[in-house]
């Protein structure tokens, strides 16, 4: 097979960064390559219409790739050369990636079979607006099912009716309480699952005409499980088992256990784990727990999990769970390790940080012609940089302090503030140990929020 020749489009400030980053590049991935350094100093200023005025590639080039900031209708160079056109990534440094040399999931990636339950807590205490509102971000986060959570005490008058509601508006809904009184209106208007059943009121179960959670009536020893079990299987009452999730330091360990447990007394089961017991009552983002419990679940069969987000570090379990899900099922079916496969899950840091290296500033500085601010921030340090002045300071006070004292005529109010707020996510950037670029939003895995530029 012919190796691919691509033809790669930049301006004069990016042409040694980028040849050094295609040199090792097209030998890992095996392609040739040209490069066409266009008459302009920024390659973000190019467009289309003017790349193809300038454009003049080799005749064996099989592929023409632009800039990524270089958007819009690739027509004019269509129709000026015979030769596919596409967009690079917008940061040079990306370019591994873009060719694949850090290996991503299967093209069959995405596939999952763990059911998310997501509980919408003391809702009794809600509105049924308020009710319906939790349910439809829920389910567009990547809930299966609604868990109705009830309470203690006097049963819920309006149960059957917040039921209801979630039926008419599309959800699946299981019913959170022990209380046979306050389950049977909700399996009437529709709930397909009781959460739970032990000797309490596993006979009331019978009736209800739903598959129930059973758990055992002794969580350290599994006591009366498997007499639930029994009665719930002689009465064909659908069921799947929990053998409940203690918190750390209440006997977390030995939880884990009791699945493995039931496991190999039960091989075929359904199982359900409750995971909110550790997410909502351990101090730390719940992602990584997340992650770490669903796998647990993956490897045992555990079809479905129950998460609530009530607890601000908690708060978006459920669209962690639906990634979580389909990272530990690519992993278990190609018995591969969960890495370089799911990026969205990677929030606080980034999965790797790209460097231009201590020379491109100056070097940059040296070839730039105006007097725009362009901010990088790698090394540990902050670094400013426009027509013969690179400044660097690891604290972003001082630069300022030093860009005044050295040149103030483009220093305005409003660039002021756009300079603080850029030095703001740099030194973010710095602080985590993630990739900052100028002008864009960090990246924050599933929870990035993607900014406009005002840059003036």
């Amino acid at each position: 097979m012919e190796r691919e020749q691509i033809h790669f489009v930049t301006g004069r400030l990016a042409e040694h960064a980028l040849r050094s980053v295609l040199e090792p590049l097209a030998e890992a991935a095996g392609f040739d390559y040209s490069v066409a350094v266009m008459p302009i100093s920024v390659a973000a200023l190019m467009t289309p219409a003017w790349i193809a005025r300038h454009i003049a590639p080799p005749p064996q080039t099989t592929r023409i790739l632009l800039p990524g900031y270089c958007a819009g209708d690739t027509g004019p160079i269509d129709q000026r050369v015979q030769v596919p056109v596409a967009f690079g990534p917008r940061d040079l440094r990306q370019l591994p990636e873009f060719f694949g040399q850090n290996k991503g999931p299967h093209h069959l990636y995405g596939d999952f079979d763990i059911e998310i339950l997501a509980e919408i807590n003391h809702a009794p205490r809600l509105t049924p607006d308020q009710i319906r509102a939790q349910a439809r971000q829920l389910a567009a986060d990547g809930a299966d099912v609604i868990d109705i959570g009830c309470e203690p005490g006097d049963p819920w008058s309006g149960v059957a009716e917040c039921v209801r509601a979630l039926r008419d508006d599309g959800h699946r809904v299981s019913i959170d309480s022990w209380n046979p009184t306050e389950i049977e209106p909700a399996v009437r208007a529709g709930a397909e699952l009781v959460l739970s059943v032990n000797r309490t009121n596993r006979d009331a179960a019978r009736d209800w005409g739903c598959e129930v959670v059973a758990i055992p009536d002794e969580f350290a020893t599994l006591g009366g499980l498997d007499e639930t079990i029994q009665m719930l299987s002689s009465a064909a009452v659908p069921f799947r088992i929990d053998p409940v999730l203690e918190p750390i330091g209440l006997g977390f360990a030995a939880s884990l256990g009791r699945y493995m447990e039931v496991r190999r007394r039960y091989p075929t089961a359904s199982m359900l784990m409750g995971i909110g017991n550790l997410t909502e009552l351990t101090d730390v983002d719940s992602a990584g727990v997340n992650v770490l419990l669903l796998g647990f679940c993956q490897e045992l069969g555990i079809h479905s999990v129950l998460t609530t987000q009530v607890i601000n570090w908690a708060r978006s379990s459920v669209r962690e769970c639906d990634l979580a899900r389909r990272l530990v099922h690519y992993a278990v079916e190609h018995h591969v390790p969960p890495k370089h496969v799911e990026p969205r899950l990677v929030t606080l840091r980034d999965p790797k940080l790209h460097a231009f290296g201590e020379s491109y500033f100056e070097r940059l500085a040296a070839q730039l012609k105006d007097h725009n601010y362009r901010l990088f921030a790698e090394g540990g340090r902050i670094h400013l940089v426009c027509a013969g002045l690179h400044l660097e300071d690891a604290d972003p006070f001082q630069l300022f302090e030093r860009l005044l004292a050295t040149q103030t005529k483009n220093v305005d109010p409003s660039h002021a503030f756009y300079l603080g707020y850029e030095m703001a996510k740099a030194l973010t950037a710095l602080t985590l140990g993630k990739d900052y670029r100028q002008d864009e939003s960090l990246d924050w895995g599933h929870l990035t929020v993607e900014e406009r530029s005002h840059r003036g």
